[in-house]
This record gives structure tokens, C-alpha cells and sequence, in this order.
């Protein structure tokens, strides 16, 4: 059971984070990177559309994620 225990602990535990935690975290990406995903398909289909959308929201989430990355580094340091 310990090795079920480490498969949901030891990831979200490197990133400085609970299980729950790092589920809301990664749910609050995975919304945004779905919109993207549609945004970018529409506009391979018609250009037209959407032409910087899913490039914004990506740039948007590397932010919040290098920013988290490196304020949680500096929490452990």
C-alpha cells in the first residue's frame, strides 16, 4: 500500500504541494490548456480565427508556472 501511497505523494511532494493541492493546481492548467487546444484547432482550420489566442494562454500559464516553480525553490532553499 505504501507504493500506491508514494504514486499520489511523491511528485505533488517535489513540487512543494499536498495531493490536493497540486490536483487544484494542475486542474487550474489543464482548463486553460483545453481552450487552447480548441482555439489552436479552430484556427488551423480557419486561419482567420483565433490567431494569437492559443499562443496567449500558453505564454500566460509558462509564467504562472516558472513563477510558481521558482517561489517554491526559494521556500525549500
Amino acid at each position: 500500500m505504501k507504493s500506491l501511497h508514494r504514486f499520489f505523494t511523491e511528485h505533488p511532494a517535489s513540487v512543494g504541494e499536498s495531493y490536493l493541492q497540486h490536483l487544484s493546481t494542475a486542474l487550474s492548467f489543464a482548463g486553460p490548456l483545453l481552450l487552447a487546444a480548441v482555439c489552436a484547432a479552430l484556427h488551423a482550420l480557419l486561419p482567420g480565427l483565433f490567431p494569437r489566442t492559443a499562443s496567449q494562454i500558453v505564454t500566460r500559464l509558462h509564467v504562472r508556472m516558472v513563477t510558481h516553480r521558482t517561489r517554491s525553490s526559494a521556500d525549500k532553499g
